[in-house]
């Protein structure tokens, strides 16, 4: 069993923040996205790793993840030239791939289960691939991933790519394995109308040539990191699963730690109070402020006389007299003061080393 991690795509819907930056690399809870979905693939004990990357943000995909020595596995790159669809990354990827089946996994998707179970599942009953859905409520989700209907064993019978009119309330999430069987289905796709060839369209001729296509309902959180809104939900929901108290910065005695709060070294607490879940990461200064829960501080940050809640705070920023920042993700080296007049809540999304004076 081999992985194939998608980390290519120009990441149009979190611009400005992607001018500078993978989409992938954005972090969660102080980790990059990218980094779960290698950890996923690793616990399932799979260390034969291939990541799809695009020429404007490749470099960084490489100096993020390396070798693959932090987990213990090897990675091999695979440029995708252009963004021509999810189908068009396989068929990229296949002569690293070759006779293996492969987990695929999109590399700005974050999920709520543990894959070994799913790999068993496959490697055991040998279908030509295995599809992990989720149910949906949101017709206006549906509209903008695959759907899928199933018949009453479980057996997908027909999928759409960003349909209209939903035909089900069950939506990809990102996460497939497949056997080499998809190449013979993708060397017969056509582009769609969107200019890309569907990985839908694969699965869907594998349907339609006889080949069984199983399916796995997903009981936990679906999260697809893809816009602002969804990106801090992230953030809030891997803190509430996974963050664990610890204190290895420096809190003085004027300040207050409540909750599951992560204080990294080099980090200075002063006359603050901080309720979790937070994490803040190393050399960061927070001074007369508050730090509400589902916060994430980036290395360097410096926070005075401020309260922030539910954001996300890249690296090096510097945040001076806000009295309410919420619902918030700021870029690398940004720059909040507060000016002089009445005090609002804000929301703000910024890109790397924006300045604002309110």
């Amino acid at each position: 069993m081999k992985a194939l991690i998608l980390a290519g795509g120009k990441g149009t819907r979190l611009k400005p923040l992607t001018n500078t930056m993978a989409k992938q690399l954005i972090p969660v809870a102080n980790r990059p996205i990218l980094f779960y979905a290698i950890d996923q693939v690793r616990e399932a004990g799979v260390t034969d790793i291939g990541i799809i990357i695009s020429p404007e943000t490749g470099n960084f995909i490489k100096e993020a993840v390396g070798n693959g020595s932090k987990w213990s596995s090897q990675i091999t790159y695979i440029l995708q030239p252009e963004p021509l669809g999810l189908a068009h990354a396989v068929k990229t990827a296949q002569e690293f791939l070759g006779k293996s089946p492969f987990v695929m996994h999109l590399g700005d998707t974050l999920i709520q289960t543990s894959l070994t179970p799913l790999i068993e599942q496959f490697q055991n009953s040998s279908p030509a691939a295995l599809i992990i859905l989720q149910e949906v409520s949101d017709i206006s989700v549906l509209r903008l991933t695959g759907v899928v209907q199933l018949d009453e064993k479980g057996q997908a019978v027909s999928l759409e790519e960003k349909p209209k009119e939903p035909k089900s309330n069950l939506a990809l999430v990102g996460v497939y394995l497949f056997s080499p069987a998809i190449y013979e289905a993708i060397a017969h796709l056509k582009p769609s109308w969107r200019g890309e060839l569907e990985i839908t369209d694969a699965i869907q001729g594998l349907i339609d040539g006889g080949k069984k296509v199983q399916s796995h309902l997903l009981k936990g959180w679906w999260l697809d990191t893809g816009k602002k809104d969804s990106l801090l939900e992230a953030n809030r929901a891997v803190l509430d699963q996974f963050l664990k108290r610890e204190i290895r910065g420096r809190v003085d005695s004027k300040s207050s730690i409540v909750g599951r709060v992560e204080i990294r070294d080099g980090a200075l607490i002063e006359d603050s109070t901080i309720r979790g879940p937070v994490s803040i990461a190393e050399n960061c200064l927070v001074k007369h402020s508050f730090v509400g829960p589902f916060t994430s501080i980036g290395m360097g940050t410096v926070i005075e006389a401020s309260s922030i809640e539910h954001s996300v705070i890249l690296e090096d920023c510097r945040i001076y007299g806000i009295e309410h920042l919420e619902d918030s993700l700021l870029g690398k080296g940004a720059e909040l003061k507060k000016g002089e007049g009445r005090n609002k809540a804000i929301r703000l999304f910024l890109g790397d080393n924006a300045k604002v004076e309110l």
